[in-house]
């Protein structure tokens, strides 16, 4: 049998003179297409900068003004690089009997947190720099909304749709029991989850191979993975958590009054137009929630064309069905073709969810929409960010606006720990306790108004409550959940963006709220060695 070939890298010593050249170099300032990872660097350098000063005044126990710089400095150095990249390569005997090699990495970012998180893609983009990069927004992205993980990312350089069902299994199973041998997965350790080009059936792939493996004696092993299917160990409301997220991104600052005057729009979802970029898992369901509070779909570009309907706009559930049926959205008989490049056609709200460095120096002039919600990773270069802002355009940022998927990805790691669905123990109290309300409060008004005559006063719940008079669902406390994690991390960031004077810079105040989490909990836990 073929053996992998595997090369691991390791984390810098705390302060790379190398590594804080590059970042600092005029090349890197002035250049648009950054390497990725270099790219997330820079978003987190440029918020290291402003906080450096707070957390060095904080510091009250060492009185050397010079050993209290160093020691911040010093722990801001540590988060940033990445910890370790596995790089695996494994052969595949095809269905035809040919041969071919396959690559894939594992990245993990940071373990301020344990146990480090982030998703799997298989796409022919997929390289170090990327996992890298992606791992890096996972632990800022897992800090910003307070999920205790580490960052971490995967990703296996193929285009699915080129390898048949039984070929992805073994490429799936395959990159997991490697993962595994390298300790790269784990209920403990690693957790991965869905992401581009990979979905329920490779998470549970992943899931049944580790718990029949190495995972054998594991009661937890089935939390080895995320974005499950429900029978395998997975969550209501997961597939949807990723575009229900920016959903909620979106309505907190546009329901701000605040946010509403300085980029010149009326406040609220209803009425605004928008236009998405990727009608994959997170296109769709963005779509799906923002028309279901009034906005309308106007456009929607894919890699094998756009279409476009200003006028009536797009229904998303008819979109998905003839997408499902006929692999593509060309064609789609409610809506033109258009050549157009829709990321700089007028709308309120823009959302590239597609891939990264869609909006660079050369589209950032002519966008027109008045919100963008990066539903991608890094869809925007640093110079084109400061390009938007410059033209009071609102950009919520990647690490706050997608991250309902690993919010949600959270609660079914906890599930799977728990042996036990959301809401199992107390939907049948819940329930009981409706009614009896309802019945205390009807017995109280007879007593009073009628001489208590059963029946004379008859109390029916209004529709609203009547929807949850028997009590939360799994779906239920899910969908809450999510949105409260979002509305309480949205003001959050407001509330950075008023401390340190940003305007629409939203991205920096995330990178803030992020950064100050992972630094308290590598200060309070010390430098062991």
């Amino acid at each position: 049998m073929l053996s992998a070939g595997i090369c691991r890298r390791f984390k810098p010593s705390l302060v790379n003179p190398l590594w804080t050249s590059r970042l600092s170099s005029t090349e890197v300032e002035h250049d648009d297409n950054p390497p990725f990872f270099e790219m997330v660097e820079k978003f987190a350098k440029g918020a290291e900068d402003i906080i450096v000063k707070k957390m060095v005044a904080r510091d009250k126990k060492e009185k050397d003004m010079g050993k209290r710089f160093n020691k911040v400095k010093g722990v801001f150095d540590l988060i940033r690089p990445c910890n370790s990249v596995l790089h695996i390569a494994f052969p595949l005997r095809r269905d035809n009997g040919d041969f071919s090699t396959i690559f894939g990495w594992r990245a993990q970012h940071s373990h301020h947190r344990s146990p480090t998180k982030g998703g799997l893609r298989y796409s022919m983009d997929v390289s170090e720099d990327e996992v890298k990069a992606l791992a890096a927004l996972m632990s800022y992205k897992c800090a910003m909304v307070d999920v205790p993980f580490g960052g971490a990312k995967a990703g296996i350089r193929l285009d699915p749709s080129q390898y048949s069902e039984r070929e992805l299994e073994k490429i799936t199973r395959r990159f997991t029991m490697e993962l595994a041998k390298k300790g790269f997965v784990g209920p403990g350790i690693d957790v991965p989850a869905p992401d581009m080009g990979t979905g329920e059936r490779e998470m549970s792939w992943m899931a049944d191979s580790y718990a029949m493996t190495f995972g054998h004696g594991d009661i937890n092993a089935y939390a080895c993975c995320t974005g499950k299917p429900i029978p395998q160990g997975g969550i209501h409301g997961r597939t949807s958590a990723t575009g229900r997220g920016i959903f909620y991104s979106i309505r907190s600052f546009i329901n701000d009054a605040d946010y509403c005057s300085q980029i010149k729009v009326t406040p609220g979802v209803s009425g605004k137009t928008f236009i998405v970029q990727g009608f994959g898992n997170v296109g769709l369901h963005s779509c799906r929630y923002l028309c279901r509070d009034g906005a309308k779909l106007i456009g929607v570009m894919e890699k094998d064309g756009s279409i476009w309907n200003e006028e009536e706009g797009i229904d998303p559930k008819e979109l998905e069905d003839y997408k499902i049926e006929n692999k593509t959205i060309v064609g789609f008989p409610k809506a033109v073709a258009t050549d157009k490049n829709l990321l700089e056609e007028k709308c309120d709200i823009l959302v590239p969810a597609a891939g990264e460095k869609q909006i660079t120096t050369e589209n950032a002039p002519r966008i027109q929409a008045k919100i963008i919600a990066e539903g991608a990773n890094g869809p925007t270069t640093p110079l084109a960010d400061k390009i938007l802002q410059g033209r009071n355009i609102l950009v919520i940022p990647d690490l706050f606006a997608n991250a309902g998927g690993v919010t949600v990805s959270y609660f079914e790691w906890l599930k799977n720990l728990n042996h036990v669905s959301y809401g199992r123990l107390t939907f049948k109290y819940e329930k009981d306790s409706n009614y009896y309300l309802l019945d205390s409060v009807q017995r109280s008004l007879e007593a009073k108004f009628s001489s208590g005559q059963p029946g004379s006063i008859p109390i029916n719940p209004s529709p609203e409550f009547n929807l949850r008079i028997s009590g939360a669902s799994e779906k239920d406390i899910v969908n809450s959940g999510l949105e409260y994690t979002m509305e309480r991390s949205a003001k959050q960031i407001m509330r950075a963006v008023k401390e340190y004077d940003l305007g629409l810079d939203v991205r920096t105040a995330a990178y803030i709220c992020a950064l100050e989490k992972i630094y308290n909990v590598y200060i309070s836990a010390g430098i062991t060695f």
